[in-house]
């Protein structure tokens, strides 16, 4: 049992004769046990966070290669991911003949998303996500979750071409 030793009063210099005080004795066993108790009761009915995950459904690996599937450019939407939390959008795909009109947009609500909306009228709709060697990681989990917002059916994460990269320095945007 824990005890607290207090020190009894006698023992002083003076003539007088003083009664002898008890030392009162505190039991701490009681205390710790409902301590313990209190805690573990405490751990058992937290609930942990759980992480959050995003479901990312991959694509059937094609048997060979004459499998491959052809994109409409009128079915095409192109999105490139820039540096500095920058993003470029164009309509269809980028032909040697042919030079899209770039358009910069942002991550917001009116950004990108309106972009992604006005498009959804198209089922055969095919979002292209290109993101650039300098654009970071975040950036491509705001534009996963733009396409589970809007509810895009069809979407590839595609590696960007030197064409889409001198598009952007070109466009001066």
């Amino acid at each position: 049992m824990a005890e607290i030793q207090q020190s009894s009063g006698g023992g002083g210099k003076g003539g007088k004769k003083r009664a002898k005080k008890m030392s009162t004795k505190i039991d701490m066993t009681p205390m710790v046990d409902l301590a313990f108790l209190l805690l573990t009761f405490f751990m058992l009915t937290t609930t942990f966070s759980k992480p959050t995950v995003m479901q990312v459904t991959m694509p059937v690996k094609p048997k060979d290669d004459t499998e491959k599937s052809e994109i409409k450019a009128s079915n095409a939407f192109t999105i490139l991911l820039g540096e500095n939390n920058k993003i470029y959008y164009y309509d269809g795909l980028l032909a040697n003949d042919t030079k899209p009109e770039l358009k910069a947009s942002s991550y917001d609500a009116n950004g990108i998303r309106k972009e992604l909306l006005a498009r959804k009228s198209n089922p055969n709709l095919v979002v292209l996500i290109k993101p650039d060697d300098k654009s970071n990681y975040k950036n491509m989990v705001d534009i996963l979750d733009e396409m589970n917002i809007t509810d895009q059916k069809k979407y590839a994460l595609v590696d960007i071409s030197k064409a889409d990269t001198d598009l952007i320095q070109s466009s001066g945007l």
